[in-house]
């Protein structure tokens, strides 16, 4: 029965087949460069489709109810509680950032979280050490209240639990450990470590004073069985109730908006790391096919002495391809499906994620779609050889070129099928279009450098040295090997250059705060009041020190040209603007760290209808113009401004800067408090560091409502997440470097016959094995330079538009590391390559000359 229905398939098929089944050598580097490329491509798709599937299914339980509620500055109205609780529990919250320190002033910013024991948390549970009700933990016990605290807090103030300390006006116990919070991730990133109080703690310790930065949540659990439907629309309904609150919306089915995009967008950079990693494999996939050709020529060539025609050597050609490529692709399924249950346990402990690991049915389809795409680009024109070729050229070796146009169409439409998949499984279609752009122009760059290099190769006048002749003579030969060369050896180092200058911005950033070329600190919260006393200290502190200060409230975006924000069309770089409350302030001249770029400042003693001055990008990412009026919510009042100018902000100076700046005559009266920043140089990292330590523990002691933020600190914290999510894109790279190399050893493999033919001859006519290995040294360290100089230009490129549009910050090249990179792949190429020919140099002359 079986064999009745392998008779049933297509010849071409069956030939196929029970050819591969029989002799399934070469296929090996073809197999693994695909595997490695689908495995990566499904494998993150699916672990994005895990992390979706966690938040969706534990979106109450990080959400802390059904829906939320938040205001910033302000509590809510005795109306709006009573409009909640009538619909369901309620479970409140308050978020602001504090400085927490020892009795000797030693002090350190916290994020602390206030909560109702008896309410909180609403799902879930908080897990302690030692193990302990959450009400034990933070309750009085004839002294101070207590306080679970995340460990990283004991490192920094060297302390332990049991041990006092100053929060605000009131003393604390640490008496137990945070270890795991089931709403964590809806807090969003902090810079501090958590320090979790009671509400009515936070109320005794006098930190929430007019204008401070609090974030008062309120966390609804409707009754009844509500779904994800009637959390939207409570929300809805919560909306038009109350149409002035400003508050920031979400339900449980969008639990962090921001963070979903994050991922989104993370997915899709990592799934085009991966599928660089499949299109650096195509080089090898292409020289495989090429070597399968070559070895199966006679066969081919029988065949049309049988009276097969070309088309259908061709078809049964590709059948055996595409049924290697089906089997390699079927592995590299198996593999990239086993990834979200691989990584789910690391997630959850490292970055405490909902990793929920199921299959991606979707994300499989893309694999295979991108695997199938990426190996009929690549075989296609080394398969037209088949039908092309006459029969006597395939029974000798013939160097001439058969035509291969339409292989070539076929190819191109293959490759514009792989653009359009790109482009349509693309979460950011501008980053999608900019990766397809890319290879493109590395693919031409590589492509036209190895033309040139070909056809430099063979203008060159003849060399008295037989040995870079020889070498010279083998670049430019026809079936040479300097196209595969050029475009492993290229890829696989625009990905090293690439990474490693990413990495070397990051940490020249870093840097920066030590060389005091940004402010040392962010000082917030400072009661206006006490302006000028703070001012007094900072300059008694810090002498020299340059100092700036601007007012500061909270307030949100809600309208646009009459327009809510929900239901206007904004870019994606300009969506942050609109996502909670922003900082805002009003100055009666430009600030200082901005200048104009469209329109006039108001004049300074105006008096008229309220004005706005909007940062450049966001005004054009808003659509808006000099002009248009925008709804603001401030501290619960609503405000239209129309907009006066538009500024240019460098946000990477650290220096403050605001979205939105007010004309002054607009919150005249109103509570807000000052922000201050303080910069200084030091002799020495050191000193630098003990008078940064110094300010804090200063400033802490006589001002305990104000919080500190060391720029150093804050940025070594935002390096700690993204070395975390490099980890991710190290391992995809690493992925396309693999396959790389091995589309370079591939390439070296596919010239063996040539080579041993080179070597018999040479060595006939008195050329020894140091000789030839020379020769052949020469040959792969030209190609690998040209190439590694078009590396460095094009890894420098990619680094500098990941930094500078990406990432927004300074780009750094680095020629030592480059240079590194350059000589150690160079030499890489020259041994592999060394290793590939040494079997051609240790051949004996006679065996294969009775061949020629």
């Amino acid at each position: 029965m079986r064999a009745l229905r392998f008779a049933a398939l297509p010849f071409a098929l069956r030939f196929a087949l029970r050819d591969l089944v029989g002799d399934p050598r070469g296929f090996g580097v073809f197999t693994a460069c695909i595997v490695i490329g689908v495995a990566a491509i499904s494998g993150v798709s699916g672990l994005s489709h895990s992390l979706a599937q966690g938040l969706a299914r534990e979106g109450r339980t990080i959400l802390g109810g059904d829906a939320s509620f938040s205001l910033v500055s302000r509590d809510f109205s005795q109306e709006q509680r009573a409009f909640f609780a009538a619909r369901g529990r309620l479970s409140e919250i308050s978020l602001m950032r504090a400085m927490a320190r020892r009795d000797d002033g030693e002090a350190a910013l916290v994020e602390i979280k206030a909560v109702d024991p008896q309410t909180y948390p609403a799902f879930g549970a908080v897990a302690l050490e030692p193990d302990m009700a959450l009400s034990a933990a933070l309750e009085e016990r004839q002294g101070p209240p207590g306080v679970a605290v995340d460990p990283m807090l004991l490192a920094r103030l060297d302390a332990k639990l049991g041990d006092v300390v100053m929060v605000g006006a009131s003393r604390f116990v640490l008496r137990a450990l945070l270890r795991s919070e089931p709403d964590k991730l809806a807090g969003g990133v902090g810079f501090g470590p958590r320090l979790m109080m009671t509400r009515a703690a936070l109320v005794s310790a006098e930190l929430a004073t007019p204008g401070s930065i609090v974030r008062n949540v309120v966390r609804v659990t409707l009754r009844g069985a509500a779904g994800d439907a009637d959390a939207r629309a409570f929300a809805a309904e919560a909306a038009t109730a109350f149409p002035q609150a400003g508050w920031e919306a979400r339900t449980r089915d969008a639990v962090s908006p921001q963070f979903s995009r994050n991922l989104d967008r993370f997915a899709q950079l990592l799934t085009l790391v991966a599928l660089t990693a499949l299109v650096a494999g195509g080089a090898g996939v292409a020289n495989a096919v090429q070597g399968f050709v070559e070895r199966k020529r006679a066969q081919f060539a029988i065949l049309k002495a049988l009276g097969a025609e070309g088309s259908r050597v061709f078809r049964i050609a590709l059948a055996q391809v595409l049924a290697a490529a089906s089997f390699a692709i079927l592995l590299g399924l198996i593999a990239g499906a086993a990834i979200p249950w691989a990584a789910a346990e690391a997630l959850r402990d490292l970055a405490d994620l909902p990793v929920s690991a199921s299959l991606d049915a979707r994300g499989a389809l893309y694999g295979a779609l991108y695997g199938f795409l990426v190996v009929l680009v690549f075989a296609l024109v080394p398969l037209g050889r088949a039908h092309e070729v006459p029969v006597a050229a395939l029974l000798r070796d013939d160097q001439r070129t058969p035509s291969l146009a339409r292989y070539r169409a076929a190819a191109w439409a293959a490759g514009v099928a792989l653009v359009a998949l790109v482009l349509a499984t693309s979460f950011d279609v501008k980053l999608g279009a900019a990766y397809v752009a890319a290879a493109v122009v590395a693919f031409g760059l590589l492509r036209g450098a190895a033309w040139s290099v070909m056809r430099l190769a063979r203008a060159l006048p003849r060399l008295r040295d037989a040995r870079l002749r020889f070498a010279l003579a083998n670049i430019w030969r026809p079936k040479s090997l300097t196209p595969a060369l050029m475009i492993s050896i290229g890829l696989t180092q625009t990905l090293l250059i690439a990474l490693a200058l990413v990495e070397g911005a990051i940490h020249k950033e870093l840097a920066r705060a030590d060389a005091g070329e940004i402010p040392n600190f962010f000082f917030i919260d400072i009661p206006k009041a006490q302006t000028q006393t703070f001012l007094d200290f900072l300059s008694a502190e810090a002498p020299g020190a340059r100092i700036e200060h601007v007012p500061m409230m909270r307030g949100r975006i809600v309208a646009v040209k009459d327009t809510p924000v929900e239901k206007i069309a904004v870019a994606d770089d300009a969506k942050w603007a609109l996502e909670g409350d922003r900082g805002v302030t009003f100055s009666s001249t430009v600030p200082t760290n901005s200048a104009l770029a469209e329109g006039e400042w108001w004049p300074a003693d105006y008096a008229g209808p309220p004005l706005v001055s909007l940062e450049q990008k966001i005004a054009e990412g808003l659509g808006v113009g000099i002009g248009d009026a925008i709804r603001v919510n401030v501290l619960g009042r609503e405000i239209i401004a129309k907009v006066a100018n538009l500024r240019r902000v460098d946000w990477r100076s650290y220096a403050i800067n605001f979205v939105m700046v007010f004309s002054p005559n607009v919150f005249s009266g109103a509570p807000y408090t000052e922000l201050f920043t303080v910069a200084y140089g030091a002799p020495t990292i050191a000193a630098r560091d003990a008078l940064d330590a110094h300010l804090a523990r200063e400033a802490a002691k006589r001002f305990p409502s104000v919080v500190s933020v060391r720029v150093k600190d804050a940025l070594a914290a935002i390096d700690k997440i993204a070395g975390q999510l490099a980890l991710a894109a190290r391992a995809a790279a690493g992925l396309a470097i693999v396959t790389a190399v091995l589309a370079l050893a591939s390439a070296l493999a596919s010239g063996q016959r040539a080579r041993v033919h080179d070597a018999v001859v040479l060595k006939t006519l008195g050329a020894t094995r140091p000789w030839l290995a020379t020769a052949y040294a020469l040959e792969f360290g030209l190609v690998g330079l040209v190439a590694s100089l078009i590396a460095v230009a094009a890894g420098a490129g990619a680094a500098c538009a990941m930094t500078s549009l990406v990432m927004k910050i300074d780009f750094a090249f680095l020629p030592w590391t480059a240079a590194l990179i350059s000589m150690a792949t160079l030499a890489v190429t020259i041994a592999l390559g060394l290793a590939g020919t040494w079997r051609a140099l240790s051949r004996r002359p006679g065996p294969e000359l009775r061949e020629l």
